[in-house]
């Protein structure tokens, strides 16, 4: 693999994160130490900005994105930043000739993600949206389960993603709880991750009935907590959807999950199997196979764990026995931008991907908002 110049734009805790998973990928795949290069960051400001580099170890800092976008060496745009500002900053680097690697959800509104879909189409580079959680291996073993129609006919799903990271009401306000910069509360933030897994595992959603609930309704100022704030965005979600081929699903989104860490489950439920998908058991996949013999006596029917471990092409460390941690799975999603860039393939879960999700979010929220049923755009021509 030739060596590849990135620009690191953000450095919070989302950007540390993907800058460490730059680092630790030439010793993951045993390739040369300067084969993921970050070239230089950005940020708000011009110190904290220096700071960064200097963790980082690159020579360039600004506070002015644009200027990492006229250097040669940088191949590809990493944008770590809020919501709000995907847009501007991607269709910048595309327009550049950058390829680029977003956060997720891709934008704060469908006509923002699908203008930035167009937007590296037209420019001729790609674009990746940072869904790291499809490459976990046990989401790629279901994913391939499904497609060899293990468990037949669908007959419904359901999933959740529950952390308690908001149940203080002491927390204060952040743009994660601005609609004007997050474009949404729960539901973008953490629902749009179960909302492409079940996408990516059901195929595309044609419909949504939503519930959306704000519990907290102001929270302390960051820079004054004597004074209160209005949230403006939701604490928790409860999603019935429907796939175009009509399976009847749920998706259960909450911050306030009392006792919860970082809690996502998949289920699909068939008439010849079934898939259980826990992130917090990520070396597993559980499945259930329908066929096998079962009787009121016995028999071998029933929920079995499934290894998969790290189970990464072309690993060399650490071990596939090894227990996988979120920062993997980040580092993966990076490399595999990067691999498909260089071999001249398209990248996966692209733009487009992300702007369908944008869409089943913007269908929610007006659901929510009238209390009825919502089609998802372009549903059945995808």
């Amino acid at each position: 693999m030739q060596s590849f110049g990135i620009a690191l734009v953000g450095y919070g805790g989302i950007g540390r994160v993907h800058a460490m998973g730059y680092k630790a990928l030439p010793q993951i795949y045993g390739l040369p130490s300067d084969a993921f290069r970050i070239v230089g960051v950005a940020t708000g400001r011009l110190e904290t900005a220096e700071q960064a580099a200097r963790e980082i170890g690159c020579a360039v800092w600004t506070d002015d994105y644009r200027k990492l976008l006229e250097r040669d060496d940088v191949g590809a745009v990493d944008i770590c930043v809020p919501n709000l500002w995907h847009e501007e900053m991607a269709l910048a680097a595309a327009r550049a000739g950058k390829h680029v690697y977003c956060e997720k959800p891709l934008a704060t509104s469908a006509a923002q993600a699908w203008r930035m879909s167009q937007g590296v189409s037209d420019a001729g580079v790609q674009g990746q949206v940072a869904f790291h959680f499809r490459f976990i291996p046990a989401v790629q073993r279901a994913r391939r389960l499904m497609d060899e129609g293990f468990v037949g006919r669908v007959f419904s799903f359901r999933g959740w993603y529950h952390r308690s990271s908001y149940i203080s009401p002491a927390k204060p306000l952040s743009w994660r709880l601005s609609r004007e910069i997050s474009g949404g509360g729960a539901l973008a933030d953490m629902g749009s991750h179960l909302l492409d897994l079940q996408r990516l595992l059901l195929g595309e959603m044609a419909q949504v009935y939503a519930t959306l609930d704000t519990r907290i309704e102001e929270r302390p100022m960051a820079q004054d907590q004597a004074r209160l704030g209005r949230v403006d965005v939701d604490d928790l979600g409860f999603l019935h959807l429907r796939t175009a081929d009509g399976i009847p699903g749920t998706a259960e989104i909450s911050r306030l999950a009392t006792g919860a860490t970082n809690d996502l489950v998949v289920e699909i439920f068939g008439e010849k199997g079934a898939l259980r998908l826990d992130l917090a058991d990520p070396g597993w996949l559980y499945v259930y196979d329908a066929r096998e013999p079962g009787t009121p006596m016995g028999g071998r029917r029933g929920l079995t764990r499934v290894e998969t471990g790290q189970r990464f092409e072309g690993q060399l460390a650490p071990d596939w026995t090894m227990p996988m941690n979120i920062e993997r799975a980040h580092a993966e999603g990076q490399y595999q931008f990067i691999k498909a860039i260089q071999e001249g393939r398209p990248v996966r879960p692209d733009f487009r991907d992300g702007a369908r999700v944008q869409d089943i979010l913007e269908a929610a929220y007006l659901s929510s908002a009238n209390q009825r049923w919502a089609d998802v755009p372009g549903a059945h021509e995808h």
